[in-house]
């Protein structure tokens, strides 16, 4: 058995329906090896477009991958289908610490103003 029937070929669609790829991958690349390569991959083009890597959450068969997680491990559910490509969606998810500070500052000018009038 020759080493490239050991890959594993993913695409990566993005929020549009685009796709990043297809690629192959041996089943012992690392989510956050992905990750590095749709963030050096993503179209200049997009209206949204991720700060780093870490801002890119992976999901497959509706769980979101750890970034310690293998290929192999997350493929487990199409383990069956012969030579299928997987589609893994891609979110942008920027980190907590932006965005709690974000936040903060987006609520310092808003200032909630009550009035009544009595007629």
């Amino acid at each position: 058995m020759p080493p490239e029937e050991d890959l594993i070929e993913l695409k990566f669609r993005l929020y549009d329906g685009t796709d990043i790829g297809p690629f192959h991958y041996p089943p012992s690349s690392t989510v956050a090896s992905l990750k590095d390569r749709i963030f050096s991959d993503w179209p200049k083009d997009k209206k949204i477009i991720p700060r780093t890597a870490n801002d890119i959450k992976l999901i497959n068969a509706g769980k979101i991958l750890e970034n310690s997680k293998t290929v192999g491990q997350c493929q487990a559910p199409f383990g069956e289908l012969p030579k299928a490509v997987i589609t893994m969606h891609v979110v942008v998810q920027p980190s907590l610490a932006k965005s709690k500070t974000e936040k903060k500052v987006d609520e310092i000018p808003r200032k909630h103003i009550c009035s009544c009038a009595i007629l």
